[in-house]
């Protein structure tokens, strides 16, 4: 790859001289074939969310998050101040299938002006974790972003000691890009934080492996998947 040098024989990065900034992501409905994604409304997906949560064992799915566990109160506190923000926008994950809200992700850390934003706040109830419609709740914001509000980037951060969170994010195309060390105080503890991103130019490939995964002919009569996303995305880099 050649090196693009200024007039100064400094090597400075290629131009984009018809860059403009992206619109601000907006409260829309996405549709998929497995869920669809809603802006969040604390009244009208409460107790439906409420319910999907009960299901779940323990607290320990909000170790990781910023926030929670909750008491019914505290959760309905919760979504209410989720539902006024607009940074980080948040969305409620409908199962096609129950018609109910089961979990919520948000779009956060927006920057128009460079074409960046991350997904996080990602709170999927034990009925949506491990399902064809968590993945594709996924694919529904990254299509948004990258191809209605034209983005460059696309990142996802965790906490580095989140084993399942940096495997989902590897799962779904994300590559690693390094460790933020001591970066953020929470829950009274020190994080340190992984860093991943897709970027525009791998999308397209992205995507094909996506739409071929979430493919009616890539689940048996049961449901279960044919062939794995990791080895789709690998025949679609190698294509």
């Amino acid at each position: 790859m050649s090196v693009r040098l200024n007039e100064y024989q400094q090597p400075v990065g290629e131009p984009l001289p018809d860059w403009t900034p992206r619109s601000y992501p907006e409260r829309v409905t996405l549709q998929g074939r497995f869920c669809r994604l809603e802006p969040l409304e604390s009244l009208r997906h409460g107790d439906e969310l409420l319910t999907a949560w009960r299901k779940a064992e323990d607290g320990r799915d909000w170790t990781y998050l910023f926030s929670g566990p909750f008491t019914d109160e505290g959760f309905r506190a919760y979504l209410a101040q989720a539902e006024a923000s607009r940074d980080p926008l948040h969305f409620a994950v409908i199962d096609r299938q129950s018609g109910q809200a089961v979990g919520t992700l948000a779009l956060m850390r927006i920057e128009p002006a460079h074409g960046v934003l991350e997904v996080g706040h990602v709170t999927f109830s034990p009925a949506l974790k491990r399902t064809a419609a968590a993945t594709e709740s996924h694919f529904l914001l990254m299509r948004y972003v990258f191809e209605q509000l034209g983005y460059r980037r696309y990142e996802w951060k965790c906490d580095s000691l989140h084993v399942l969170s940096r495997r989902a994010a590897e799962r779904l195309g994300f590559s690693y890009e390094g460790l933020f060390r001591q970066a953020i105080v929470y829950k009274g503890r020190t994080r340190d934080t992984a860093w991943f991103s897709i970027i525009d130019s791998e999308w397209p490939t992205l995507r094909q492996a996506f739409v071929r995964w979430l493919a009616e002919s890539n689940f048996d009569e049961h449901g279960t998947q044919r062939q794995s996303l990791s080895v789709l995305r690998q025949q679609e880099a190698d294509r």
